[in-house]
């Protein structure tokens, strides 16, 4: 009896679940919407698709976080794809598998959530930031760049080359302490490198292009489109390594989360403190920190020598950050170095709830040609470094930017990019407008210039522009949009700035669309503007660097901090 029950009742079950089961589904010939997500490059993909019956009639991205010109390609060719089969058993987009992958899983997380789970994203502790005290501070920005040969060749034993953008955003106390600290890194490769992620560059128009494994298989599918477009895109598409996220896993955790580690370690030291540190603590070899079990005598010999609180020192430290301090993917205790020796006093800061740092590339066609007809184009990257209140305001602001041209750029002290080994420029050596010859760029001088790139502040006194030098005009800038919030930035640029060139308005413009903005205008505005033009009449979004851009995007890359300053 007990067992014709339990078949009965085994029986019912199976019924019910099939009833719920169709009771879910649209009845025929009528459309169903569901909604699916999957894990991107650099964060969720999530996806609404439409069926009618065993047919997909539409498949769109509702949101996602992947890079512009790349992962981006995904998104707009998949969801057709998808369709078009009406299968997911589609082919991903060359150079987005990644992304291509996340959104046919998302498809089938909405189509089949029991066989495709949703994907679940690792909880972090949100730790609340320690309330620091200090009678002074000061903030520094450092910038720090690097060239590298490889890593290796491609599979037509064509080299791969990068260069490596290291800047640091630090508070120092008045004994020259760290306080707090962020650091991030601008890498960039030559489109033959394989790793998905990666921004690349191809060099300038006009230099041929360059070895591209689009779909990172190891394998070159062809070079790159020597074109101004190309140009353009390329640049458009960089982004720092904090800015790739998560999705940047590299040895003990994400690139991010190691260099948040080191951080951590750091606060509290001076910077000798810090290069001690590193010296004693980090491998000769590669500036990796040190760990018990290495296979190199030197490294283990150095470790050896260590007392046991020392190497249960390093046993915290590398559980987080095994990544380099210091070699050809960047020289991260130099940019830290630097940002004490730029050091400012911030006379007027009482609280700080957050600090932001962030680079913004920016491509710039010319100015102009050299006597041969060839063109001049530049790459610019800005750096904005801020301290926000509670309310989001501008408590400090230090910007700074690095500018690198096209070696037949007539200007003096200007840096020079003249490209990767191999590739060749025109070169106007002694700034007379007259090209003297071509650079065919080496290993060594690669290098070499690279290492010798400096931002405009650091050039100082020499780099006078208008009315006066570009570090005096950005101080002026920054003076004006202390208490201020980012949004109230973008807003002070749009009513008091050019439309045709981002220069604040000035009285007397001979251009009618300027004079017209500037004639309605009361005369406070007017007045304040007179102020501001006294001294600084640079433009502030053009294609020199999009500095407006840059200030936003370190409103969005704050973290947390608690310092009070008495």
């Amino acid at each position: 009896m007990k067992r014709i029950l339990s078949i009965v009742l085994c029986m019912l079950m199976i019924l019910s679940v099939a009833a719920c089961t169709k009771e879910t589904q649209a009845p025929a010939g009528q459309a169903e919407t569901l909604t699916g997500v999957g894990k991107g490059f650099a964060g969720e993909v999530k996806v609404t698709v439409t069926k009618e019956g065993d047919k997909i009639t539409n498949v769109v991205v509702d949101s996602h976080t992947e890079t512009n010109g790349i992962g981006t390609k995904a998104v707009d060719e998949i969801p057709a794809k998808i369709v078009d089969a009406n299968s997911t058993d589609v082919e991903a987009v060359a150079g987005a598998t990644v992304t291509s992958e996340a959104i046919v899983y998302a498809v089938n997380n909405a189509l089949d959530p029991a066989k495709y789970p949703a994907p679940t994203a690792a909880v972090k502790e949100d730790k609340k930031p320690e309330a620091v005290v200090a009678a002074e501070v000061y903030q520094g920005f450092g910038f720090a760049s690097e060239g590298r040969l490889g890593p290796g060749k491609d599979d037509t034993d064509t080299p791969v080359f990068s260069f490596n953008d290291v800047f640091a955003h630090t508070l120092f106390d008045q004994e020259g302490r760290i306080l707090a600290m962020t650091v991030d890194v601008l890498e960039v490769a030559t489109p033959n490198y394989d790793g998905e992620g990666m921004p690349h560059f191809s060099g300038f128009p006009g230099q041929g292009g360059y070895n591209n494994d689009s779909n990172h298989d190891e394998k070159v599918d062809g070079k790159t489109e020597d074109t101004e477009e190309n140009f353009i895109a390329e640049i458009n598409s960089w982004v720092s390594k904090r800015d790739r996220g998560a999705s940047y896993v590299m040895g003990a955790g994400s690139w991010s989360e190691q260099m948040d580690k080191f951080e951590e370690t750091f606060v509290g030291m001076t910077v000798e403190e810090v290069e001690e540190w590193f010296e004693k603590y980090c491998s000769d070899l590669n500036g990796r920190p040190l760990k018990d079990g290495s296979d190199k005598p030197e490294d283990k010999a150095k470790y050896d020598a260590l007392t046991a609180e020392e190497k249960a020192m390093l046993a915290d430290v590398t559980s987080g950050a095994t990544m380099s301090l210091k070699d050809p993917h960047g020289d991260i205790v130099t940019a830290i170095k630097r940002s004490f020796e730029n050091r400012v006093p911030l006379e007027e800061v009482r609280e700080v709830a957050s600090m932001g740092t962030a680079v913004l590339p920016l491509h710039r066609l010319g100015p102009g040609k050299d006597d041969t007809g060839v063109s001049v184009y530049s790459i610019n990257k800005v750096f904005a470094n801020a301290l926000f209140d509670g309310q989001g305001k501008i408590a400090a602001l230090y910007v700074d930017q690095l500018e690198v041209a096209t070696p037949n750029y007539d200007g003096a002290s200007m840096p020079h990019f003249t490209g990767f080994p191999g590739q060749s420029y025109n070169n106007d050596e002694n700034h007379d407008e007259k090209v003297d010859g071509t650079i065919t760029v080496t290993d060594d001088s690669f290098l070499d210039e690279i290492k010798g790139w400096v931002t405009k502040r650091d050039r100082g006194e020499g780099y006078v522009m208008g009315t006066g030098t570009w570090e005096a005009q950005m101080d002026k800038f920054e003076e004006l949009f202390i208490g201020k919030t980012a949004d109230e930035v973008e807003e002070w640029f749009e009513k008091y700035c050019s439309d045709l060139n981002g220069r604040p308005l000035k009285d007397g413009s001979d251009k009618p669309e300027d004079k017209e903005k500037y004639d309605a205008l009361s005369d406070d505005e007017k007045a304040m503007l007179a102020d501001v033009t006294s001294a600084a009449t640079m433009s502030l979004n053009d294609g020199h660097g999009d500095l407006v851009g840059a200030i936003k995007k370190a409103f969005e890359n704050r973290v947390e901090i608690d310092l009070t300053v008495k």
